[in-house]
């Protein structure tokens, strides 16, 4: 088959692919060289697509409890509930809650129907816990929610602050673009960040901040601009501050700044997901329009997006506080969307942000929510409290490519949506530039377009004539004739030109971008802004940081069965000075529990010099499906941004402690195994199979972790170690369990190439070692490539001693990038012998 372009499913970056369909389920992707975005270039989680496109763990047939049923059935009872809820509590009763995976058509759709004709705004998007500071942010400053940047402007930049921004993991392509411009052009790049990231590791200057001290640092920022004549603005109270940072580098980054009028501010999540976050948004934006480094190339605050299409459902209504085409509640804009939409049922003003949505149902408010792509029992704050709120809910309906997900299992009904790879429509990225996801496999088993279900159910609440699209086509050309009223109002969103795209000009459309490269809106203002107070419970002594890691993306239901996405981490780890886990009894490789008023859950410890004393970070991803009690959003507080409504994801009170366990042992299986009553259990995917890490109390339940089959068992008195083959009836290795006391574990990689595959011997297996040892690449460093740590470390004794030698000498580190950091790190340790040195 031909080659079909589509966009990324993962980040905000918005990659270009080309998809190559090589079997009924299979596919080969590589970078789009023509789409502006990445040229070509992908991340590992991009690149490694291919693994996650089959039907392992689909949803695919509509179910009524845990009862298939056709789609009729399951459409009419999702439309008689909401009526009925509607009918006996208001429409208020009522709440979507969305995601930035669904296409900008879907998220229409969905807006359409619960603002324009339920007569409710109570819908609300993960991308509340992603983004809405930056947009209450830009709305403060600009009137709207306007990135008035360009990836362009990153190459054009002499000067790039990353702030609260891991670039090198979570946006790699955009940070292979700030290293290119770096070799080119000599930019220079500072992070602003507490954690002492790979990206910090590789910038020119690292400013280690406290948790929260954005604002305050900018405001310092600002007011010593304002002090060389470089800025001008009226004084408020709060803008001359200590900037929280040692004398000396503050005043290398003011002279840094001064002489860099081309300077963009790129910020994220480490900045956004804070009770202060608007607040840190406009701090950045101030200092652009007060030196005047916005509106022009290389100059620009420039908010990423951490969703492939958290942009696309910011246009179209996707957040409780706005209608579609960033219009607002005005008496004015409400009276034109309802002529638009020719309703009588506009709902009157803001609904419920994401927080307070599920307070309401908690409470009994709201009666029947409808989630769509997401799976808020994990992903919420106070995610435990989330979960019983759910459980409470009259009526949960869960459209998912998922069947088991933390949310669906709480679900009364599961509709079954269309995943990536089958999926038709548009997404929007960081640049706004708005790209086609394309079809490259048929709908499997009876699986549905969001925006075809949504309008479904519309039909049968009595609004078919508004709903009566044939296509994503259809949706597209009424949103794009929608935008109308933006212009109307003074908006800069304006895709009018689009709004009479044929259906072949739409299956044709290449990417482009709205409000051209700098989208400059009429009106710009300083909004002053105060350093946050923060107030902290002594019992609770740490300071508790929570984000991604490089391979993984939200709960893992893509990548969590990606075998090499799931190389570069096995386990969630609890990243935590040496110091400040020795003062709590913590060894390294050890189980630790980590506390907060919220709840706990364990992680592995993992030492790193790098954290600042008094900060400890765990990972987002882990959800019941891939571990028993490493979930870190049971951990965070429901405290929220006054102005944005966003979550505190990155300052939460915690304490930590040791956890005892009686053994450990690691589990490599065929088939997947979930066990019960262990303490600690994480999962993670195999070429073959799975790998599990276990740890308990008391005695070891071998028969609830192994399957039926031959059993083969040694014990290994002298390393304290119990070992079990389990053979499947044709002879091949179906699972082996490792379980020791006291001893060591043996190594993983070797053992987990087995199973399934029936090569090794189960003597060999016995014996944690093949009868003849191939040499070992070590711990995987590039996944893209495969290579491992022994493979970086013997080209470098060869003489490869920059990352871009070890690059040439073994392709690490030359597809996505993200690995570069660690290959750094890496050479930093090897230390030549003296023949080495010598010659």
């Amino acid at each position: 088959m031909s080659e079909i372009r589509t966009t990324c499913a993962y980040c905000g970056v918005g990659c270009g692919i080309r998809a190559e369909v090589t079997g009924p389920r299979t596919v080969t992707i590589r970078g789009d060289e023509a789409h502006p975005a990445n040229f070509g270039r992908l991340c590992s989680k991009g690149t490694h697509l291919g693994e996650t496109v089959g039907l392992e763990g689909r949803l695919l047939s509509p179910m009524i409890g845990n009862q298939r049923t056709d789609w009729d059935s399951a459409l009419n009872l999702v439309a008689d509930r909401m009526r009925a809820t509607m009918a006996a509590h208001g429409p208020d009763s009522v709440a979507f809650y969305v995601s930035g995976q669904l296409l900008t058509e879907d998220y229409y759709a969905a807006n359409k129907l619960i603002k324009g004709f339920v007569g409710t705004a109570n819908i609300d998007t993960n991308s509340r816990l992603c983004m809405a500071s930056a947009v209450a942010a830009h709305n403060r400053s600009f009137g709207e929610d306007l990135v008035p940047c360009s990836y362009t402007d990153l190459e054009e930049a002499d000067l790039v602050l990353l702030v609260g921004s891991n670039t090198a993991w979570c946006h790699p392509v955009i940070w292979q673009r700030i290293e290119a411009a770096r070799e080119a052009r000599g930019t220079k790049i500072v992070v602003i960040d507490p954690r002492r990231t790979e990206t910090a590791e590789q910038a020119d200057m690292h400013v280690a901040i406290a948790p929260d001290g954005d604002t305050t640092l900018f405001n310092a920022l600002l007011h010593a601009l304002c002090e060389r004549g470089l800025a001008k603005v009226e004084a408020w109270d709060g803008l001359a501050c200590d900037p929280g940072i040692p004398a000396r580098q503050f005043a290398a980054l003011v002279d840094l700044v001064a002489a860099s009028p081309r300077m963009v501010t790129l910020f994220s999540m480490g900045a956004n997901q804070s009770t202060g976050g608007t607040d840190k948004g406009n701090a950045i934006i101030n200092l652009h329009l007060a030196t005047g480094r916005i509106g022009q190339p290389g100059a620009g605050p420039f908010s990423m997006t951490g969703q492939p299409n958290a942009m696309g459902g910011r246009e179209v209504g996707g957040l409780a506080n706005t209608l579609a085409c960033h219009l607002g509640f005005s008496e004015a804009e409400r009276a034109d969307v309802a002529a638009f939409w020719n309703t009588d049922r506009l709902c009157p003003g803001p609904g419920l942000k994401a927080v307070d949505l599920f307070r309401a149902i908690d409470q009994g408010r709201v009666r029947f929510l409808w989630v769509m792509a997401t799976n808020p029992a994990v992903s919420m704050p106070d995610a435990a409290f989330v979960r019983a709120a759910l459980a409470k809910c009259e009526t949960l309906v869960v459209s998912d490519v998922i069947a088991d997900t933390d949310t669906a299992r709480l679900a009364h009904v599961r509709l079954p949506a269309l995943g990536w790879g089958e999926k038709d429509g548009t997404v929007t990225n960081s640049e706004r530039r708005i790209s086609r996801q394309r079809a490259l496999f048929a709908p499997p088993g009876m699986a549905r377009a969001d925006w075809a279900i949504i309008a479904a159910v519309a039909r049968r609440l009595g609004h078919g004539g508004a709903f009566a699209w044939n296509s994503s086509a259809d949706v597209f050309r009424e949103y794009a004739a929608m935008t109308a009223l933006a212009a109307r109002h003074g908006k800069v969103l304006d895709l009018t030109t689009h709004a009479a795209l044929s259906d072949e000009a739409y299956d044709a459309l290449a990417p482009f971008q709205w409000g051209g490269r700098q989208a400059l809106a009429p009106e710009q203002k300083i909004v002053p802004v105060r350093p946050a107070q923060m107030h902290f419970d002594p019992a609770f002594p740490l300071r508790l940081n929570t984000g991604r890691y490089r391979d993984q993306w939200h709960t893992m239901t893509r990548t969590g069965l990606s075998p090499k996405l799931s190389q570069h981490r096995r386990e969630p780890l609890l990243e935590v000075h040496p110091e400040d886990a020795a003062a709590a009894g913590l060894a390294e490789g050890a189980l630790a529990r980590v506390r907060t008023p919220q709840g706990s859950a364990v992680f592995r410890v993992a030492f790193d010099p790098g954290q600042r004393h008094g900060e400890i970070f765990v990972p987002m991803h882990w959800s019941d499906a891939m571990a028993g009690d490493g979930r870190s959003n049971w951990l965070v507080a429901p405290n929220v941004d006054p102005v944005s409504g966003q979550p505190g994801f990155k300052n939460g009170a915690a304490l930590i402690e040791p956890v005892a366990v009686d053994w450990r042992a690691f589990l490599v299986s065929a088939e997947a195994v979930r066990p019960k009553g262990i303490p600690y259990w994480v999962a993670s995917r195999l070429p073959q199979g799975w790998l599990m890490e276990l740890a308990g109390e008391g005695s070891v339940n071998v028969d609830a972790l192994l399957g039926e089959g031959e059993r083969i068992e040694v014990a290994d008195t002298a390393r304290g170690m119990r070992r079990i083959v389990v053979l499947a009836g044709d002879g091949t290795v179906a699972a082996a369990l490792y379980v020791t006391r006291s001893g060591t574990l043996p190594a993983r990689d070797w053992i987990a190439a087995q199973v399934g595959l029936g090569q090794a011997a189960p003597a060999e297996l016995l014996a944690a070692r093949p009868a003849s040892p191939a040499p070992d690449p070590g711990p995987i460093v590039c996944v893209c490539h495969g290579i491992g740590a022994r493979n970086i470390e013997t080209a470098a004794r060869g003489g490869a001693c920059t990352v871009a030698a070890i690059g040439a000498a073994t392709a690490a580190g030359t597809n996505c990038g993200s690995c570069r950091p660690a290959i750094a790190r890496l050479l930093e340790t090897i230390t030549p012998s003296s023949e080495e040195k010598a010659a």
